[in-house]
């Protein structure tokens, strides 16, 4: 649902190296964000993730983790774009054909309104080939597709509207499955993780930090985990709507 738009941010702190964040936040989205972390008290946090959902890892100073952990962060942030990218799509198309759900991610009615506001001249439907989807246009009259004439601007932008959920839903798909193989090796090796932070610590101040940059990392991989997976069931009942439409199967 478009409330999962708003997601997690997981912040850094500036003091010392192993805390700076793995993976650079990308201008323009998270320059405002990064600089009222700063200064923010620890209440705020909720409005902060409401402006952003960039994922940000602290660093523990192992490479090999640090080196997990920047590429699951990146992973999430990859699919959380991909998401982001569907839900805009749907709600473009239900814009576009006054049909707005609030938070529902629906397209039936809007291929219905399609269809029948151009059945005079056009018939429309949603055809389905594997996990891709698009919306066939064939002149009344006509056999096929060959015989294009231009089609209206309207027709266009939804034409374009649902090749873009197709391709944003099948890469959100696509990604979960990667992003929950990484965070599993995660999940499963916190005790070993702890000990090679502790391996790897020059004094006791540097083990109590690098421990509690662990632990933040944890918390966010856990949170980063429901996450991914509403991303992906969203994306997966997107799809089976589609082929529920075209009268097909996944």
């Amino acid at each position: 649902m478009l409330r999962f738009l708003c997601c997690c941010c997981f912040s850094s702190e500036n003091n010392g190296n192993e805390r700076h964040p793995l993976l650079q936040p990308r201008p323009p989205e998270l320059n405002g964000a990064e600089s009222a972390r700063q200064t923010r008290p620890a209440n705020t946090d909720a409005q902060i993730v409401k402006r952003t959902g960039r994922l940000v890892m602290r660093r523990v100073c192992v490479p090999e983790l640090d080196q997990r952990f920047s590429d699951m962060a990146e992973t999430f942030n990859v699919q959380q774009q991909h998401y982001e990218s569907m839900a805009r799509h749907i709600c473009n198309l239900q814009q576009h054909c006054n049909c707005t759900h609030n938070d529902n991610l629906a397209i039936s009615e809007c291929v219905r309104t399609i269809r029948e506001e151009h059945m005079a001249k056009y018939m429309v439907s949603l055809k389905m080939k594997g996990y891709d989807f698009s919306l066939c246009v064939v002149p009344v009259g006509s056999k096929d597709e060959s015989e294009e004439e231009p089609l209206s601007p309207r027709l266009r932008l939804a034409q374009d509207e649902l090749k873009g959920t197709s391709e944003s839903a099948k890469a959100t798909m696509s990604k979960g499955t990667a992003l929950q193989e990484l965070i599993g090796w995660l999940l499963r090796s916190k005790d070993q993780m702890a000990e090679q932070v502790k391996l790897a610590s020059a004094t006791y101040q540097e083990q109590g930090r690098l421990n509690k940059n662990l632990e933040e990392n944890m918390k966010e991989v856990r949170r980063a985990k429901e996450l991914s997976l509403k991303y992906r069931q969203q994306a997966e009942e997107v799809l089976t709507e589609a082929a529920q439409i075209s009268g097909t199967s996944l």
